[in-house]
């Protein structure tokens, strides 16, 4: 069975749940690993997985910010740490190539329209399985191309976005103002000439028009899984020029984008989808000698960064406490041991982990981000 791997989703990323991280070296890359993803607020860009070697292992390219440049990722650098990535299992059994006829004119079309023709077509046909998802590899020529890449912006809280909501009801819609914060990334251009246009937001890169890529159609875009969730919007695609010099999310529906040929087109129909998540947990809470120890858990399979805990007396929370947890890793756990002072009397007292919700749990596993205790204190 290959399971696809989504570590948080687009819809996550785009709320502002960046506090939840997969690391490199937890991404098995042996076989055919279809995949994407964005990387850390304090290491920007996007993530291209492609093929590589002759043992047709896979590896991870990561795009730049500044300039559309890109560098191949390896394990240890410290940084590689993921809030949203997808990725599959060893893809290979499940290579469906289309044939060349279902991609002949594909030239001036839009390249959305083309995988979906040939998904439509070869499922009609019996040669491609009916799927939730699609993971592609394709191998593309370009007349122009325009590509996105990650930054800070794209890291921002979900205030960021209502924020960029109201600038535009304000402005009555009009040109420049974004409805989503995806418009307002760093947009580069690939072209044979520099187009030179005076006031172009869009910065020339040069004439590396041959593109290695890979993504995701996803029938249900709404959901948000591996695509912007916007009706219609069911390709979401990264790449790297051949020359890897360039990388990022190809903009295939961008007015400048022109697709000149697509020369290869691979599908891979995904069947089991495995969400991962961290799960924060307050366990083990008790009040002992003037004492209150409780252990705050990861029982989920993402690292979680900037935890917060409070410690609540009486419901106050004027004077509550609180601690900072830098890091807790998936699986991992810390022992907390405070002392109270506390009158005589009957007392209660709450722990909560993640009080402010920055990160975005499920209701399912909210249940255990907090305990209560009631204590009674001798005279």
């Amino acid at each position: 069975m290959v399971r696809l791997h989504i570590a948080n989703t687009v819809t996550d990323l785009v709320h502002g749940d960046v506090q939840e991280h997969l690391p490199l070296e937890r991404i098995p890359l042996r076989g055919d690993v279809l995949g994407l993803g964005t990387t850390s607020g304090w290491d920007n860009g996007e993530l291209t997985f492609l093929q590589t070697g002759p043992d047709g292992g896979s590896s991870i390219y990561k795009s730049e910010p500044s300039d559309g440049s890109i560098r191949r990722l390896t394990g240890g650098s410290g940084l590689s740490h993921f809030p949203y990535v997808c990725f599959s299992d060893d893809a290979t059994s499940l290579r469906r190539p289309v044939p060349a006829e279902l991609l002949s004119g594909a030239g001036g079309r839009p390249l959305q329209e083309t995988i979906g023709g040939a998904i439509a077509a070869m499922t009609a046909a019996g040669s491609l399985e009916r799927a939730p998802l699609y993971g592609l590899r394709l191998l593309s020529l370009w007349e122009s191309l325009v590509i996105t890449v990650a930054s800070k912006l794209c890291m921002g809280q979900l205030r960021r976005n209502d924020g960029l909501a109201r600038l535009q009801a304000l402005a009555g819609g009009e040109a420049g103002v974004g409805a989503t914060i995806y418009e307002r990334l760093p947009h580069f251009r690939l072209s044979a000439e520099d187009p030179a246009t005076p006031g172009d937001p869009v910065r020339w890169l040069g004439r590396s028009l041959h593109w290695d890529g890979c993504g995701f159609y996803d029938t249900q875009p709404e959901l948000g899984r591996v695509t912007v969730p916007a009706t219609g919007a069911h390709l979401h695609l990264h790449g790297c020029s051949t020359d890897l010099r360039h990388g990022g999310h190809l903009h295939h529906e961008h007015p400048g984008s022109r697709l000149q040929e697509l020369e290869r087109l691979v599908l891979y129909p995904l069947q089991t989808i495995h969400a991962m998540a961290s799960d924060l947990a307050i366990r083990e809470l008790s009040f002992e000698a003037g004492e209150l120890r409780f252990s705050v858990l990861n029982e989920g399979n993402l690292d979680a960064s900037d935890v917060g805990v409070a410690v609540v007396i009486e419901d106050r929370w004027s004077d509550h406490r609180y601690l900072h947890l830098p890091w807790l890793g998936a699986g991992e756990g810390e022992q907390v041991r405070m002392p109270l002072n506390l009158a005589p009397g009957r007392h209660r007292l709450e722990v909560i982990v993640d009080p402010e919700r920055r990160i975005l749990e499920e209701a399912c596993r909210q249940a255990n981000n907090r305990q209560s205790l009631v204590v009674q204190i001798p005279g």
